[in-house]
């Protein structure tokens, strides 16, 4: 039995007349160490921007606290017509274990999965291996009686009264939220949907998911897991965007919100609050749409989307002009780059790494006296040594300061003042214990960090059978131009694009994002054995219901591009591998069209099939894309409104070939005009980022205002 989603209302309004007339979008993204404001000007192109420090025990406030200096000096809250926000609060959340205290009420027999998981270890010889705590703890994981089997049949009937008793009992315990995961739902969602409405009749005020409303999919451990996640931080998505939307109100805001989700779409503030586990990867989504879109501008396909802030480094593969998606994420992992150490989610998301360093990483050399950067970062609170907030530790930030190759009097376009002796100071414990002076101490974090993503980035470039070197780094986020050429000198990469408002790329990116809904069900089904109008019924119920949340996100379905997928295997396997599918209707005789698809996927990610085995399709997804509506997105910087050629600066830098500092160029960004060429070492400034360019290399603005770097051809 395939199953309905459940109605819901959107909040926002079509983009009618009273939209249309107005100019202004304003994207938000909230990073672990700044929150970035950009307004954007459909008009002229022109974009305003914001950066401010994030506030950890309140979001919001460093949000307010921005838009407000924005509605002052640069635009009037009339003129806005849509608001797209990003954040990382519901991935802290789970990280620092802050979410709601959560019950689950499950099928009887059944409430251990969480703690049983997959029955294998990340590190088979570990024998201190520490596993992700589930966020439901086993008291308040409770069992009642009903059973459904995996044919969508009823066995044994959900008993109401018990289902109702368990829920006294999380309630007395204290749950704020509950997951409903019962066997099998995913066929048959009716004890699900009974257990919802009791459980909401009798406890109004408290916050409920069913698995089959967020993932109404095929094996136990991972939906369970994605539904408890879900619930865990559903309160916090209720009360933060809730809290947010009442706030901006009363600046005068009335524009309707759009949320980012994971997988670079959008989506309206209901359904973000509805399945806010959609969104935890919303942040870095947005860093690798804006990678592809400036990537094309400038001609280029294959980009290497870096984006590097205060907190991580991301980096992500565009292929073609579109980042990768994977249909499978893993949370709050125990270990980084451990596989199957964090918690498995059946959601969505644009495929990419995150590394633990960024400009608030924390150096410091470790018992066999090396030199080490990261994980750990002084974030946002207290920042690094040289923002004067009361850190200690020497920070990334604070050795790219004493290498010169940031301006403590236009740090954040001014806004900031930094301070280098203190910086200085906070070097010199680790001078003494290596005996080199600060400032090579100072290129030590810098090579270091460098290295540390570059490693990084190899791993993941090479887990996906791809080359570096064919590909061009493209570097976002406010550290991220400032460390992007070595980088790419590391990866052996040869050209590198620093796009127009760099620092603030990620929520550029929001204002780009289009709507974009995807929906799965399990149909497990051989090819050979299909009921053909069955599925071709099961695919258009998808798809109508991922176009409501379209037109209820605002954007007219009709312009939505369809994309029909299958999770298809060779019978025998275990798991599958996600397909692209041509274009409906199928029946009987579009099964070799179908298994010329999967099998073309199987050989371009295995090499080769196995012969004389027939193929079956497990799950069943569709992807519905729609672009934001108007004449398409033009940035321009709007800062220079002179033609007069800039005054040349200098400051001395000391770069990684050279064992002393180097009187280098130093150019104002928005004084750079299309066109204009001029050759490394040299330093760009802008407000939100500073670019790093290498001796031997060539720079040329293109008709965007992309900086196109040309790494010179004798470093590998």
């Amino acid at each position: 039995m395939w199953r309905k989603r459940n109605s819901r209302t959107g909040s926002n309004r079509r983009f009618g007349p009273d939209r249309v007339s107005r100019t202004h979008s304003l994207g938000i993204d909230i990073g672990g160490t700044f929150t970035d404001i950009v307004v954007y000007d459909r008009a002229t192109g022109r974009i305003e921007k914001g950066k401010e420090l994030t506030t950890p025990d309140d979001p919001s406030r460093g949000v307010l606290t921005g838009l407000k200096k924005l509605l002052e000096e640069e635009v009037s809250p009339e003129s806005l017509y849509r608001i797209v926000h990003a954040t990382t609060l519901f991935t802290n959340a789970l990280i620092e274990r802050k979410g709601a205290r959560t019950g689950l009420i499950t099928t009887k027999g059944f409430r251990d999965v969480l703690e049983i998981g997959r029955e294998r270890k990340y590190e088979l010889y570990d024998i201190h291996i520490a596993m992700p705590k589930p966020l439901a703890p086993r008291d308040l994981r409770l069992e009642v009686t009903e059973r459904i089997a995996a044919d969508g049949t009823e066995i044994t009937p959900l008993d109401e009264t018990e289902l109702l008793d368990q829920v006294d009992a999380l309630i007395a315990l204290g749950a704020e939220s509950i997951a409903i995961v019962f066997l099998h739902a995913y066929a048959n969602p009716a004890h699900e949907d009974a257990a919802l409405a009791a459980i909401t009749a009798k406890y109004p005020d408290v916050i409920v998911t069913a698995s089959h409303d967020v993932s109404p999919e095929i094996r136990e451990f991972d939906r369970t897991s994605t539904t408890v996640t879900n619930a865990y931080v559903k309160p916090l998505a209720h009360t933060y965007v809730d809290q947010l939307v009442k706030q901006t109100v009363d600046l005068g805001v009335d524009a309707p919100y759009f949320m980012m989700l994971s997988n670079g779409g959008l989506t309206h503030i209901e359904e973000a609050k509805r399945s806010p586990v959609q969104l935890l990867e919303s942040g870095p989504a947005a860093g690798a749409l804006v990678a592809a879109y400036f990537g094309s501008r400038a001609g280029i396909d294959n980009v290497l989307a870096f984006d590097m802030g205060g907190t991580t480094a991301k980096l992500a593969l565009v292929e073609d002009g579109e980042p990768h998606v994977d249909y499978h994420f893993e949370a709050a992992r125990e270990k980084r780059f451990a596989e199957g150490s964090g918690l498995p989610l059946n959601i969505s998301a644009i495929k990419l790494i995150e590394i633990g360093a960024g400009g608030g990483s924390i150096a410091h050399i470790d018992e066999m006296d090396l030199l080490k950067v990261g994980p750990e970062s002084a974030g946002s609170e207290p920042g690094p040594v040289c923002y004067a907030r009361g850190g200690e530790a020497p920070t990334v930030t604070d050795a790219d300061l004493l290498l010169g190759f940031l301006n403590a009097d236009y740090f954040a376009g001014g806004s900031m003042k930094i301070d280098r002796d203190a910086a200085t100071r906070a070097m010199q414990p680790l001078a003494e214990r290596s005996g080199m002076s600060t400032v090579d101490v100072a290129r030590g974090i810098y090579e270091v960090v460098n290295e540390n993503m570059a490693s990084a980035a190899r791993v993941h470039i090479a887990e996906q059978g791809k080359d570096p070197r064919q590909y061009t780094l493209l570097a976002t986020g406010g550290a991220g131009p400032v460390h992007a050429y070595y980088v790419a000198k590391k990866l052996g990469v040869k050209r590198l694009i620093c796009p127009l408002a760099a620092g603030v790329a990620s929520a550029l990116g929001l204002l780009i994002a289009p709507a974009r809904i995807d929906r799965v069900v399990t149909i497990a089904s051989r090819l050979d054995e299909m009921d053909w109008p069955r599925l071709e019924t099961a695919y258009k119920e998808l798809e109508a219901d991922a176009a409501k949340v379209i037109e209820e996100t605002g954007f007219d379905p009709s312009t939505a591009r369809i994309t029909r997928l299958a999770d298809m295997r060779y019978i025998g396997q275990g798991f599958e591998v996600v397909t692209e599918l041509p274009g409906g209707p199928y029946d009987a005789n579009t099964a070799p069209a179908l298994l010329d698809a999967f099998e073309e996927t199987y050989r371009r990610t295995f090499s080769r099939t196995p012969p004389d085995v027939n193929a079956e399709i497990i799950n069943i997804r569709v992807s519905l894309r729609a672009d934001v509506p108007g004449d398409g997105v033009g940035f321009t910087s709007g800062n220079a409104d002179t033609d007069d050629a800039q005054e040349t600066k200098t400051r001395p830098v000391r770069f990684p070939e050279n064992d002393d500092y180097v009187e280098t160029a130093v150019f104002d960004r928005a004084q750079l005009r299309p066109g204009e060429t001029f050759n490394g070492p040299a330093v760009v400034e802008e407000s939100e980022s500073t670019l790093i360019i290498g001796p031997g290399s060539k720079v040329t603005v293109d008709k965007d205002g992309n900086l196109l770097v040309e790494l010179p051809d004798d470093e590998q």
